[in-house]
């Protein structure tokens, strides 16, 4: 089973203290060490200042510039991990450094969502969906978003290098570590509060064509960060 971990935690404005910056390198360089079997991809994102919203499907798209909202958090980061089932994955979300000070939500796959080698410059595009509007994979309605999925993958082309549904957020799991000791809270989350459905990595030179192409994809919404390329995976 495949699962999509989306790193969440406060943004700030700040310098950035070069050796803590140090010493979250080499706790991810750990984890990455310890959890090399099971993580299939993954990358930091860059500042949400540096990403766009996109609202009002391929129709009528309208574009927001990040920041987002202050003071919420905000996704810094994902993984896709392969494991024998949810309790395994929590584990390995546990080791992940972001859930020391922030969270991390686990979400099952419908799919391997395998994400091809990528170069060049590389974007996270998280699909949004109110939260009745996610339905479950399999579904007649599930099937129906596959062919305007595969609409869209045809157009796209090239620029989509991975991929993949997620599974309703009532299947989903937030992963937090205080004080050495993690606490598990399920979904769904917030009432009336957007939720993923699902994610693309595309390829794009820039922002402005990363827009371009992230604003023809069939959802409510879309949530578009470019990767930092620091992974190394």
């Amino acid at each position: 089973m495949h699962y999509f971990a989306l790193l969440l935690g406060t943004e700030s404005t700040r310098p950035v203290d070069p050796a803590a910056r140090a010493a979250e390198m080499t706790a991810y360089q750990n984890f990455h060490a310890t959890a090399a079997a099971a993580i299939r991809a993954g990358d930091a994102l860059l500042p949400s200042a540096l990403g766009a919203r996109i609202t009002g499907g391929p129709d009528a798209p309208t574009v927001t510039d990040g920041p987002f909202a202050e003071g919420a958090e905000v996704a810094g980061g994902y993984y896709v991990f392969e494991a024998e089932n949810l309790d395994d994955a929590l584990q390995l979300a546990s080791q992940i450094p972001a859930a020391q000070y922030g969270g991390v939500e686990i979400w099952p796959m419908a799919g391997a969502g395998q994400v091809a080698p990528l170069h060049g410059t590389n974007w996270l595009a998280l699909l949004l969906e109110p939260p009745e509007a996610p339905v479950a994979p399999g579904s007649a309605q599930w099937q129906e978003g596959i062919q305007r999925h595969a609409e869209f993958g045809k157009a796209a082309g090239e620029h989509i290098r991975g991929g993949a549904g997620l599974h309703p957020p009532s299947t989903a799991t937030t992963v937090r570590v205080r004080n050495g000791k993690p606490t598990f809270t399920d979904g769904p989350y917030v009432e009336g509060a957007e939720v993923a459905n699902g994610f693309y990595i595309l390829s794009a030179a820039d922002k402005d064509r990363a827009v371009e192409i992230a604003s023809m994809i069939p959802a409510t919404g879309v949530e578009l960060r470019q990767l930092a390329g620091i992974s190394g995976l």
